[in-house]
């Protein structure tokens, strides 16, 4: 007998905005985000800290896009780059992504470029940002 997956819990009425409700009344493809349970989410948030090169990045990115549906942009930001904390990092809205998720997300990519800034200077070198220095 297959047990069912196991779905994210629904947050405290009033603390959140993320639709959950929506999605349960019409199941649809964009249900999958609720398969991101609070201990999986602490595991995604621990790869997003240890970024090894860009191409990890990248690659985080596209599964983020492709297991839960979350689109992640990633890019400088508007004002000058001197630190991690100077990329835009963007996640399109999306009905039962929870708030907490929402900044959480950015908050550890911010940390893994901290932790690793030739992640950050890759990234900016491929927005032609250092001009090939």
């Amino acid at each position: 007998m297959t047990q069912p997956t196991p779905l994210r819990q629904p947050c405290p009425p009033g603390a959140c905005d993320c639709g959950r409700e929506r999605l349960a009344e019409n199941p649809s493809p964009a249900q999958r985000i609720l398969l991101l349970t609070r201990q999986e989410e602490r595991r995604l948030l621990e790869r997003l800290e240890n970024l090894q090169d860009l191409a990890d990045l990248y690659r985080l990115q596209q599964r983020l896009q492709d297991n839960l549906g979350i689109r992640l942009h990633i890019g400088p930001g508007d004002h000058e780059v001197r630190s991690g904390r100077g990329v835009q990092i963007d996640i399109d809205a999306q009905p039962g992504l929870c708030r907490k998720t929402r900044r959480e997300i950015p908050a550890a990519i911010r940390r893994g470029l901290e932790r690793n800034p030739e992640v950050l200077y890759r990234l900016l070198d491929a927005h032609d940002l250092l001009g090939g220095a």
